[in-house]
């Protein structure tokens, strides 16, 4: 996925009220950001860190700029959460993503479950539809182990009952992470951060749902899926036995 233009740099003065960046350019402007991510961005929130925006020339927009990475720890992150569903349909056209490939067809947002839509479904004459799930990573606490979610994620853990329901109706389903950093060589759900999460991902994989964790070249003209990372279980699974 390349950026339509080049990102512009500068540093970040302070995220507030979620969606909202004040960022200082490199020449010296003040720029109020959107910042599309929901979540607590910890770690990657800090006054002070290397910010890189998007800007966007239409005018009906409120904000014309968006943030779309920032500088943690050496390497650049990618906060944007629209960005791996565009990621992952790229990858899917390319056959990308080995085991996702072979489909005849791709849909989005097709409804199902309670009130939602998944992100992908696969389809193909010869084999089950494939539901597919993904979720944007982007915190790092400890060595080289991205973790999900940075804080409770609810209605993350709902898709998690969702995609289990596709099983167990003889469809095949899977959760993917994409992990918008450079510097990660695992994956793991954050248990201490939402153990309700943690314990569901681990159920989730014990009635048949795959996990799959990917992680991205970012730079800052393009951010593409490159390669596949193993999710590490053994917090969830030291949550799920006890009592």
């Amino acid at each position: 996925m390349q950026f339509p233009q080049p990102l512009e740099r500068g540093v970040l003065a302070q995220r507030y009220k979620r969606f909202f960046a004040d960022v200082v350019m490199d020449d010296g402007r003040e720029i109020t950001a959107h910042c599309p991510n929901p979540g607590a961005m910890l770690g990657l929130n800090t006054p002070g860190l290397p910010a890189w925006l998007s800007r966007s020339d239409d005018p009906k927009r409120k904000l014309a700029h968006t943030l779309e990475l920032v500088e943690a720890d050496g390497g650049l992150v990618g906060i944007n959460t629209m960005h791996p569903n565009r990621l992952v349909a790229e990858a899917l056209a390319a056959e990308a993503v080995p085991e996702l490939a072979g489909y005849a067809s791709v849909r989005r947002e097709v409804k199902y479950g309670t009130a939602s839509r998944v992100d992908f479904l696969l389809e193909d004459p010869a084999r089950p539809p494939c539901w597919l799930e993904v979720k944007n990573v982007h915190l790092r606490r400890e060595g080289t182990l991205a973790e999900f979610p940075d804080c409770v994620a609810a209605r993350s853990l709902k898709h998690l009952h969702e995609l289990t329901a596709e099983v167990e109706r003889g469809a095949r389903a899977v959760m993917l992470f994409v992990v918008q950093r450079t510097d990660c060589d695992a994956f793991e759900a954050c248990a201490d951060l939402d153990p309700a999460y943690a314990r569901g991902l681990i159920e989730a994989a014990r009635r048949g749902v795959e996990v799959l964790c990917y992680a991205c070249d970012i730079s800052s003209e393009e951010i593409r899926l490159t390669r596949r990372i193993p999710w590490r279980s053994s917090n969830a699974v030291a949550l799920q036995e006890k009592p």
